[in-house]
């Protein structure tokens, strides 16, 4: 298989899981009854929508590049720790327009706890 080619003829393999996120996510707007407000969505600074994209496609190839080396625990491990340390932060800053929350002993020990958990799991 050449490289940077997918598994189906031509490299497409993106394009059934794009179909089926897109499908999903549809799914649910309907679901939870805002089919009526999916114009609401097109009201939000350009920089969410291409932030976003990036940051997504960034995720999506660290992953693959650091998952042969990591193995499967240690890339979930080190994503969760990730996402509640850019939390704890996010908390802190009141960014996103939440409600400041000062850092604590106990939150800062759960963030300590995630990051050692992903040291023993990456250690071989």
């Amino acid at each position: 298989m050449a490289a940077g080619r997918g598994h189906l003829p031509g490299g497409r393999a993106h394009r059934p899981a794009l179909l089926s996120g897109t499908l999903a996510l549809l799914a649910l707007v309907v679901l939870i009854g805002r089919a009526g407000r999916i114009a609401d969505g097109t009201d939000v600074p350009w920089y969410y929508l291409v932030g976003g994209g990036i940051l997504g496609a960034v995720y999506v190839t660290t992953t693959l590049i650091t998952v042969r080396s990591l193995g499967a625990g240690g890339v979930t491990a080190a994503t969760v720790a990730g996402q509640l340390t850019a939390s704890v932060t996010a908390d802190r800053l009141g960014v996103l327009g939440l409600e400041e929350r000062a850092l604590s002993v106990p939150r800062i020990a759960g963030v300590m706890l995630l990051v050692v958990g992903t040291l023993l799991v990456v250690r071989s």
